[in-house]
């Protein structure tokens, strides 16, 4: 089966752009576009560095409720954005808990915790925990945690597929990484002003009534995921039964407000149809 509506990428203002999508059992439905080509995945690195940490729980190294970042903030707090450290700088702003203050900073200093934790330098623990088991030989982490990974849609499709059928992880874990965490705070998401509340779960944005928003307006309330400013996203639609990646080497800015979420209708429409 290939997807019509993936080749709406054609129409965006930018060099390139691949997409896919995959159901919960790995069948990819589509792709277009070259889906070997790497991608600076600027923000869709989170994820992938929270999966990480998810096993580096499960493996007993960390706790999600041990000390980590700020003082009185915790492992848990630091992926859901709600330790208080500033955007992209190593200082607090707020108390641990408070308010969603989507932070860069949190995910370097998650990085440095699990690498300390584990004696395996983030980046080495990131391949041997989920690249490497995926086989996302097309994957590597370049620097910040937050930020610095490259991947294709070929190895973004794998995570998907992980993600919805966990084979790494008890799917419990990923249950919660999925469920919102302190709720009620609010914040902003970035590119999208403020939301009251601005839901997150651990590592991934939740979708819920998020208006604006760069999924889809069909797209469920249970919708989870991430973009990036490097013009990049990946949600997974559980009501859906299935996960959507794209990728471009064009900012983040109004082009993708307007093209992302009928991308993302269109998607949805025509599986559903």
């Amino acid at each position: 089966m290939s997807l019509q509506s993936l080749a709406l990428i054609e129409n965006w203002p930018v060099p390139t752009a691949a997409a896919g999508v995959v159901r919960a059992d790995g069948t990819v439905l589509g792709t277009h576009g070259p889906v070997g080509h790497r991608f600076p995945l600027a923000s869709v690195t989170k994820p992938l560095a929270a999966y990480a940490a998810l096993v580096a729980y499960e493996e007993g190294a960390i706790e999600l409720d041990e000390p980590a970042g700020p003082p009185g903030s915790t492992v848990r707090h630091l992926l859901a954005h709600t330790s208080g450290l500033a955007f992209d700088e190593h200082r607090a702003t707020a108390p641990p808990g408070e308010r969603r203050l989507y932070s860069n900073a949190g995910f370097e200093q998650l990085g440095d915790h699990i690498a300390k934790a584990t004696d395996i330098p983030f980046a080495e623990y990131l391949r041997q925990a989920v690249l490497e088991p995926l086989e996302m030989t097309s994957t590597s982490l370049q620097g910040s945690p937050a930020k610095d990974g490259v991947s294709t849609v070929g190895d973004l499709l794998r995570f998907a597929a992980e993600v919805q059928a966990p084979r790494l992880l008890d799917p419990r874990t990923v249950a919660a990484a999925m469920t919102v965490q302190y709720p009620g705070t609010k914040g902003v998401l970035p590119g999208y002003g403020h939301q009251n509340p601005n839901d997150w779960g651990l590592g991934f944005e939740i979708r819920d009534g998020k208006s604006p928003h760069w999924t889809g307006s069909s797209s469920s309330p249970r919708t989870f995921g991430h973009f990036g400013q490097s013009g990049t996203f990946l949600w997974i639609d559980p009501d859906a039964g299935l996960a959507g990646v794209a990728l471009a080497d064009r900012a983040f800015g109004a082009w993708a407000v307007e093209a992302w979420p009928a991308f993302t209708d269109a998607v949805l429409t025509e599986v559903r149809g």
